[in-house]
């Protein structure tokens, strides 16, 4: 790992966040200057920000720690575009109404990792929309696409990969690293941003930002990346069982993501202690140092400051107490993930497929059954042998609740409404 001068700098690349950096001498010195303005872009495209999301909002985190200014850009005018990179096809465009629900439950998500105000190093939440749309289209072309070449763009990962596999690629695609390149010029224009950040898939659009700002404005601006984060096995991250692991508690609970990082890979435990906690360096060795069953103890510590990032201390205590109540105690706890159905149809039974599907365990009953046919399918503990049985309240427990688990990990508590 290189040797820095500035604190910003030796922890970002000591929590495994540094990739590449277009001028790393000197963003080091710049940092030791005053308070740096930085950024990253996050467009609207799902009603909940993810874990790969959280690896960029940890990253602000980090900036802002170190007594620097984090600058959150909400893509309302991108996500109308659609960033191409990594993509086979093109992404379904959004209603202005979706683009908009969607930000304001990201915003929600922002506040929990930063501080926002109006100080030096308070968080700001701007959305690009401010100025994109108001872009003219004519005057946009002579002022700043004069300064791209057909020949730099096609070259670029986003556009030679697509056009290597002989997929479609809209000339709406096309311009998305033009308008993320004068995103960095309007953002230093106004707000005195120096820098931006983004995963290593976003090199590209960030050099051509940072060239554009030099030919418009006469600007040294800087770039970071990250590398993009997948599990020792190869997997991408932020991808469990059941799909995307999400930040909204009301897409994922705050027990699944606790379960999610108790879950993670032996190997991957000290660097998702870097990159998803505030724990200090040395603890985190201490902890990466564990062997054979101890490093159960150290993925607890993980699933416990993940969660509490996310969802509160409360909730990560919550979670943690359900878990070991049901994994240590006498198997049910009254904190795991619950859903209700109406009394009426319990009484009259509902079949075992459905109920399960219903839960959010399994996709379709169709998963149920190939489940049941593994014995991956449990009620109350016991495993389910039959696919047409019916579950009803002869099966509720002492407590009111059925509880249902798929495989060891994934329970669910049913209540009668």
């Amino acid at each position: 790992m290189p040797a820095f001068r500035s604190d910003f700098m030796n922890d970002f690349a000591a929590r495994g966040h540094l990739h590449q950096a277009t001028d790393a001498e000197g963003l080091d010195s710049l940092m030791m200057k005053g308070h740096v303005p930085g950024y990253i872009g996050f467009d609207a495209t799902a009603a909940s920000l993810h874990i790969g999301n959280l690896t960029q909002i940890m990253r602000l985190r980090i900036l802002q720690s170190h007594g620097h200014k984090p600058i959150v850009v909400v893509g309302g005018g991108t996500t109308k575009i659609g960033d191409p990179t990594g993509k086979d096809e093109s992404r379904q465009l959004l209603t202005d109404a979706v683009i908009d629900a969607n930000k304001e439950r990201h915003k929600e998500i922002y506040k929990r990792f930063l501080k926002f105000g109006t100080g030096p190093t308070d968080a700001i939440m701007v959305d690009n929309s401010e100025w994109l749309d108001k872009l003219e289209y004519i005057p946009f072309l002579r002022q700043v696409g004069r300064h791209f070449t057909i020949n730099r763009m096609v070259a670029m990962d986003s556009v030679k990969l697509r056009l290597e596999r002989e997929q479609p690629f809209t000339f709406l695609e096309f311009n998305y690293m033009i308008l993320q390149a004068y995103d960095f010029t309007e953002l230093y224009r106004r707000y005195g941003c120096r820098l931006q950040m983004g995963g290593s898939d976003q090199w590209g659009n960030i050099v051509v930002g940072i060239d554009l700002a030099r030919r418009t404005d006469n600007a040294e601006l800087f770039g970071l990346t990250s590398p993009l984060i997948t599990t020792s096995s190869g997997a991408k991250m932020g991808k469990s069982v059941a799909g995307a692991v999400w930040l909204s508690a009301d897409m994922l609970s705050p027990y699944d993501y606790w379960q999610y990082w108790r879950n993670v890979e032996d190997a991957d435990v000290g660097r998702f202690l870097r990159i998803f906690t505030d724990l200090p360096i040395a603890e985190i060795e201490r902890l990466e140092a564990l062997k054979g069953s101890e490093v159960n103890e150290a993925k607890k510590i993980l699933a416990n400051e993940a969660t509490a990032l996310a969802h509160g201390r409360p909730e990560a205590d919550r979670a943690a107490g359900a878990a070991r109540q049901t994994f240590e105690g006498d198997g049910v706890s009254a904190d795991l993930p619950t859903v209700t159905v109406p009394r009426a149809d319990l009484a009259k039974g509902i079949g075992v497929l459905a109920l399960f599907t219903q839960a959010g365990l399994t996709a379709s009953n169709s998963e149920a059954r190939r489940q049941i046919a593994g014995g991956g399918l449990k009620v109350n503990d016991q495993t389910v042998t039959d696919e047409k049985a019916n579950i009803g309240e002869r099966n509720l427990s002492g407590d009111g609740a059925i509880k249902l688990s798929l495989g060891k990990k994934k329970h669910v508590l049913v209540r009668p409404a």
